[in-house]
């Protein structure tokens, strides 16, 4: 083993540190586009972990460590009468809008869902607007939490669009922990030093493995890593703001970096990827591109690969509905990202197992012509034998052409078809779905579903009145972002 103990210069910051840090102090005004986006975002985000709060194993992870714990000038779990430091905070909303599956999306050589950060950036938001006020200074504003979640999901998506983090086993909750380590550290007022030191952090982190995502292992983890990194890059970027001390060389390190240790993997002999090319690959620069592509689930909660899938079946389903028993094949015709995270045959486990796996989330629509968050729990699949035997007959192969499409940048397709057969040689026709409903390509069809879907999480978890309040800040377009955080949150606290 060769070491490099001789040598103990210590180097400058790894030039992809200092890119993402140069990224973060960029004062640069985001594209409208980009503000409107993130303005959906933020109300489809918060709708999804108000919805979420209905199923106690979520909750049962909520609140502080020690019960009936208050932090003064605490960051606000929204839907909850919480008040927790703001790790915590991170963690809660963070496992919260995550829990359902139902945030938004983004899908490239890594996969992920960028608001996730949301749950480190409302939450210190929150904090910082309180104790400012409490200082006699200006709160912080609504539009510092929007340009935080524009740079976040550009962090996010911008590596994921290169760099297959899933193929040597890696978890992509990893890009969650460094954006929102950057854009809190930012928040919090870091310098460059600052910023640079909680990167390094959060690159040489220990890193979630992607073991609780695949069979047989799938479960409810799942839901809540994204909290878990949102709230660690929280706890990291206040470090680096007490002086805590970065890591240089924390990704080419020779033999102790994240590349040599972690970004590269071996097959026997087989280099998955030769070592020349073990590093990050960015093919263009940091701007807003990601939030003005981010896809929105608006129809189902489900794993975006199977959106369309699932609207295919819907489309399908009064032609089926009366024939089930008669049903001999159902064809799926997808492509290789479906295949390699959510096709799966066999016992499904719990919810968590259900909601990945592309047969359960075309069955139920099949049967039923709708596919909610209550149909991956426990008792629904007991009481629907008939969805594991539609599972048993379906058929499922890969379309380059729709694996083509959906990594090419023009056109970022996530494609599905589906034809059903019968016992007596009749079938109904092949019914393809390219983009589903919260592609860019179909946003301006997208909205009022995304306010009628925000409106109805709403009601899950306050009175009317309340409801009508919230819904009359959004509708404020532009005037949103002129609101103090403080007080857009107690809007939502419970």
């Amino acid at each position: 083993m060769s070491s490099n103990a001789d040598t103990n210069l210590r180097p400058d910051y790894d030039q992809e540190l200092q890119d993402l840090a140069d990224y973060l102090l960029n004062d640069s005004i985001p594209s409208q586009e980009a503000l409107k986006t993130a303005r959906l975002c933020l109300m489809d985000t918060l709708g999804c972990a108000l919805l979420a709060l209905r199923f106690p194993e979520c909750t049962k992870h909520l609140g502080p460590l020690v019960e009936g714990t208050q932090v003064p000038q605490g960051a606000r779990v929204p839907g909850t009468s919480y008040r927790l430091d703001p790790v915590k905070a991170a963690w809660d909303f963070g496992c919260a809008l995550r829990w359902l599956d139902y945030n938004d999306t983004w899908l490239a050589a890594e996969w992920g869902h960028p608001s996730d950060n949301l749950g480190g950036i409302l939450a210190v938001a929150d904090h910082l607007s309180q104790k400012q006020v409490a200082q006699g200074k200006p709160p912080l504003l609504m539009r510092s939490v929007l340009e935080a979640m524009i740079q976040a999901h550009e962090i996010q998506g911008i590596l994921a669009l290169e760099n297959s983090f899933n193929r040597v086993g890696l978890d992509h909750v990893l890009l969650v922990k460094v954006a929102t380590t950057g854009v809190v550290a930012k928040m919090m007022g870091a310098n460059r030093e600052q910023l640079l030191s909680a990167l390094s952090h959060a690159w040489v982190d220990g890193q979630a493995l992607r073991t609780y995502r695949h069979a047989p292992n799938a479960g409810s983890r799942k839901s809540w890593a994204a909290g878990d990194a949102t709230s660690r890059g929280v706890r990291l970027a206040d470090m680096a703001m007490r002086g805590e001390m970065g890591i240089p060389a924390a990704l080419s390190a020779p033999q102790w970096g994240f590349y040599d240790v972690l970004f590269s993997k071996t097959n026997k002999d087989q280099q998955i990827k030769p070592p020349e090319k073990q590093r990050l690959e960015r093919s263009q620069a940091y701007g807003s591109y990601v939030m003005e592509n981010i896809l929105f689930k608006v129809s189902f909660p489900a794993e975006f690969h199977a959106q369309t899938a699932a609207e295919a079946a819907v489309i399908l389903h009064p032609q089926v509905r009366d024939r089930l028993d008669e049903i001999s094949r159902i064809e799926i015709t997808t492509h290789e990202s479906a295949i390699r995270i959510i096709s799966k045959t066999g016992e499904l486990n719990n919810p968590a197992d259900r909601d990945h796996c592309l047969q359960y989330m075309i069955a139920v629509p099949l049967v039923l012509g709708e596919l909610k968050a209550e149909h991956y729990e426990n008792g629904f699949h007991a009481a629907h034998p008939e969805l594991d035997r539609l599972r048993e007959k379906m058929e499922v192969k890969e379309s380059k052409g729709f694996s083509a499409d959906y990594l090419d940048p023009e056109k970022r397709s996530i494609a599905n078809a589906i034809q059903i057969f019968f016992a007596d040689g009749s079938c109904t026709e092949q019914v393809t779905v390219e983009y589903p409903l919260g592609h860019r390509r179909r946003r301006e069809e997208s909205i009022s579903f995304l306010e009628e879907k925000f409106a109805d999480n709403l009601a899950s978890c306050f009175v009317p009145q309340r409801c009508q309040e919230i819904l009359e800040v959004f509708r404020q377009k532009e005037g949103l972002d002129a609101w103090p955080v403080h007080e857009f949150v107690d809007k939502f606290v419970g």
